[in-house]
């Protein structure tokens, strides 16, 4: 993706984190001759001292049989996101939009019947873990374990990764922190979201 240096974001912490905050991203790649996007959760883990991406999709989805003769695929994170009214500037500019967004390209590997077990049940246990009574996938049925059956689960190995945050860093520290202000006085989360990820960014 396009990303002015100064809005580019390299630290590996922060891109991980932000993936683990954000999981449920978009897979695009080209299926049947056309751009294809699914919306899925996809868990960020190192595997053979590299990191990857694991997810599944239904069976029924024509993405999945893409997949056995076009590996290649982008996932999509999209974090906070708000508008800058040019108002809150001492000076005339124009308005804009400040936002946090991951990009991953990497090819896809299809898991065996096996592997989509384990995958489904590390996937269940990370959003579990805020449940008051978590659900196991290794104490499910055999008849709902069935379903598992329908996905065709797999890992993305990954080539490149890139990040952006673009949180209005091109501005003095005075209209630095009016955005930041004029954002909290939205009472909107996702402005409020932003106005966080600024305060952390120029502290």
């Amino acid at each position: 993706m396009y990303i002015p240096e100064i809005y580019l974001n390299e630290n590996q912490a922060e891109i991980e984190q932000f993936i683990h905050e954000n999981g449920f991203g978009i897979l695009i790649n080209q299926t049947k001759g056309k751009l294809w996007a699914t919306h899925i959760p996809l868990l960020l883990e190192n595997k053979n001292d590299k990191q990857i991406l694991v997810g599944h999709i239904s069976k029924l989805n024509p993405q999945a049989d893409s997949f056995k003769t076009n590996d290649d695929v982008l996932a999509i994170f999209s974090g906070a996101h708000s508008y800058i009214s040019s108002s809150w500037y001492d000076h005339e500019n124009v308005p804009t939009w400040n936002y946090l967004a991951v990009h991953v390209y990497g090819k896809v590997k299809l898991h065996s019947y096996e592997q989509s077990v384990e995958a489904l049940k590390s996937l269940v246990d990370n959003y579990e873990l805020k449940s008051k009574n978590p659900v196991k996938v290794e104490n499910l049925s055999e008849k709902t374990m069935r379903e598992a059956h329908g996905i065709v689960s797999f890992e993305i190995e990954i080539t490149r990764i890139e990040s952006v945050k673009k949180l209005s860093q091109n501005r003095d520290n005075k209209n630095y922190k009016n955005i930041i202000s004029e954002l909290e006085k939205t009472n909107e989360n996702q402005s409020i979201e932003v106005s966080k990820a600024m305060k952390k960014n120029r502290p």
